[in-house]
């Protein structure tokens, strides 16, 4: 029997959208006719049919005529920009299956070991067994009992004595992990920082990088009783791991250290050398530990000198838009960062005979000018905000249909991209943080006495720059908001060092500036090309959830994301653009989150990390 001929011819819906629609039929031979038809008189069905097929060869030619004709005048009028991608009409019937290929998400295969595959397998087997868990939540909680907290106003190692207590962690690490410190290289990096070198038997070959830190933010005392169990006991209840780090982020510096003494106990040995960095204090800015250990790396292994890096940070793993579909969020890129003093100086005197606006009030009408005037949202093609929100869109079963379309026509026009930047604030207040440039009034100094008139008053705004900005434009930004505040109140005005006074500065000064020198522009973004090394990263966390035990999703969906946040790879720039963010762990297993009471980690679940980490340095030994 012949096959049948299948045709199929695209048509608008009613919003525009491109649908395909099957047409199929038998053509009958010529000269027969149905049992139960009569032809036309004067017309055979050979002869209508040969009308029919001019007829449709007419309207073919005219129709695609028309849309050469029209699209080459298009074209001229607004050319189309490189980075658009053309969606194939199927693509356009989202929610796809994690199966299927997508031109706007595209998803890498899961990457398993092969010439490793038995060493993996075995591993498999350790990290399953009970004995082997409780020695590494014993490990973990350890770790967060010894409280290596950092606070912003630390001085350098060596004069402040609160930094001793990372002594104390290194000494715990050494006792817990004897194997690897005592078989990979180790350097100290300004006392407290670590870098563990693992050489590799291939030295043409780049070393990849894992970093974390080993500090926690400070545990406020008026909270300590407000936690289930202590904030440093580092309590295993039988399901939970509690306390300051168990999830941010001694469970990832841990998690590493048992991937190492794993590998090393079954006699691995790396091809390709691997790097562990240690900072201690990430979350007071980096500078004594991340801020050196950049410069020892690159010392050591030169600029561009380091194949990836992957450090903390992203989102996690879970089920965002229905169980059906898994959604991992490691993130390319970061915002950057600008901390602004406002300082106003203007002359003293006693308070019974005030002037119309004192430093104070002159300070709050600046204050209130910032805040009425944010920055504008965008949502750029490319970015980690769209890129994420191609993913959801595309695959997310239960997306919001809403934002579905605007993500589908978003993707070549303008318009759209505009409304969809607007919808995705509307249905997910926190894209407002991540679409644009936020300001936050956190610290304001002003007055000594309630009977003296402030001579000099100040506020620090905190910035973190959208990834279309940069600090060049947010300084211009407040600069222009600030501008004519100062001239009504006849202040004279310093910008960044630039004197850009309208006015006679008979009431005193503001000045603008870099309030602690530690700016920085939003990040590069990571290359996700097919021969890139994010590749192996992404493709490494599918296989890490698709092979754990109880998985029975369809799919698993990596999705790159923005960091609103900074991690300490913004000190490791030089050393590579291939620099990816992210932590193993499922949404469901952290407690309560970060920076907050009751932090936690399901110890079952942070078992994932270690299985991932050890993934993760086999598939970058065999297939980076």
């Amino acid at each position: 029997m012949a096959p049948q001929n299948t045709f199929a011819f695209e048509q608008g819906d009613k919003k525009g959208h491109s649908v395909l629609l099957p047409l199929s039929a038998h053509a009958h031979r010529a000269g027969t006719s149905h049992p139960h038809v009569k032809p036309r008189e004067g017309i055979t069905r050979k002869k209508l049919f040969g009308r029919l097929v001019l007829l449709l060869s007419a309207v073919c030619y005219a129709y695609f005529g028309y849309g050469l004709l029209y699209g080459t005048r298009l074209a001229k009028q607004s050319p189309r920009p490189a980075a658009v991608v053309q969606i194939p009409t199927w693509e356009r019937l989202a929610p796809l299956p994690p199966s299927q290929h997508s031109h706007v998400c595209p998803q890498p295969k899961a990457i398993y070991p092969e010439k490793h595959a038995d060493l993996e397998a075995e591993l498999e087997k350790v990290f399953a067994d009970g004995t082997y868990k409780l020695k590494a939540y014993k490990a973990l909680g350890g770790a967060v009992q010894i409280p290596t907290e950092s606070y912003d106003d630390l001085g350098p190692v060596g004069e402040d004595s609160r930094w001793e207590v990372f002594g104390k962690l290194h000494k715990y690490l050494e006792q817990t992990f004897p194997r690897v410190f005592e078989t990979l290289n180790v350097t100290r990096v300004n006392t407290y920082g670590i870098v563990l070198h693992w050489q590799g038997s291939n030295e043409s070959a780049l070393p990849v990088v894992m970093a974390a830190h080993q500090d926690v933010v400070p545990v406020e005392p008026a909270t300590a009783d407000d936690w289930i169990h202590p904030p440093y006991s580092g309590f295993y209840d039988g399901e939970w791991i509690w306390g300051r780090g168990s999830c941010d982020d001694k469970s990832d510096l841990i998690a590493g250290l048992h991937a190492i003494d794993a590998l090393l106990e079954q006699g691995f040995e790396p091809e390709r050398t691997f790097v562990w960095a240690y900072g201690f204090d990430e979350e007071a800015s980096g500078v004594q530990g991340a801020g050196h250990l950049a410069t020892y790396l690159e010392e050591t292994y030169g600029r561009n000198g380091i194949a990836l890096i992957l450090d903390e940070g992203g989102g996690a793993y879970g089920t965002p838009y229905g169980d059906d579909v898994v959604f991992a969020v490691p993130s390319l890129n970061e915002k950057g960062y600008l901390d602004v003093r406002i300082e106003v100086t203007t002359q003293g005197g006693h308070s019974s005979v005030p002037p119309k606006h004192t430093a104070i009030g002159m300070l709050s009408s600046m204050i209130v000018a910032i805040e009425s005037n944010p920055h504008d949202l965008a949502l750029i093609r490319g970015g980690g905000a769209y890129n994420a929100t191609q993913c959801a869109a595309t695959y997310g079963p239960e997306y919001p249909e809403k934002l579905r379309s605007l993500a589908r026509d978003a993707v070549d026009s303008d318009d759209a991209l505009e409304q969809l930047s607007d919808a995705l604030v509307e249905e997910f207040p926190r894209f407002e943080a991540i679409l644009r440039t936020t300001q936050a009034v956190d610290l304001i100094q002003g007055g000594v006495k309630v009977n003296a008139l402030p001579e000099k008053v100040s506020a620090v705004v905190n910035h973190r720059i959208a990834e279309h900005s940069s600090v060049a434009e947010l300084k211009e930004h407040i600069t222009d908001v600030i501008l004519p505040v100062a001239t009504r109140l006849n202040l004279s005005m310093e910008a960044f060092g630039k004197n850009v006074s309208v006015g006679s500065g008979k009431a005193g000064q503001v000045v603008l500036s870099d309030a602690f020198g530690t700016g920085l522009e939003p990040s590069p973004i990571t290359p996700m090309g097919k021969d890139d090394p994010y590749q192996v990263l992404a493709g490494t966390i599918k296989a890490t959830i698709e092979s754990a035990e109880g998985y029975n999703a369809s799919g698993v969906i990596v999705a790159p994301i923005l960091q609103i946040g900074n991690t300490d790879t913004r000190y490791y720039w030089n050393l590579t653009q291939n620099i990816v963010r992210y932590k193993h762990l499922h949404e469901r297993h952290r407690y309560n989150g970060a920076h907050t009471v009751n932090e936690a980690v399901f110890a079952e679940g942070w078992i994932q990390s270690i299985r991932f980490f050890t993934k993760f340095l086999l598939n970058c030994d065999e297939h980076l």
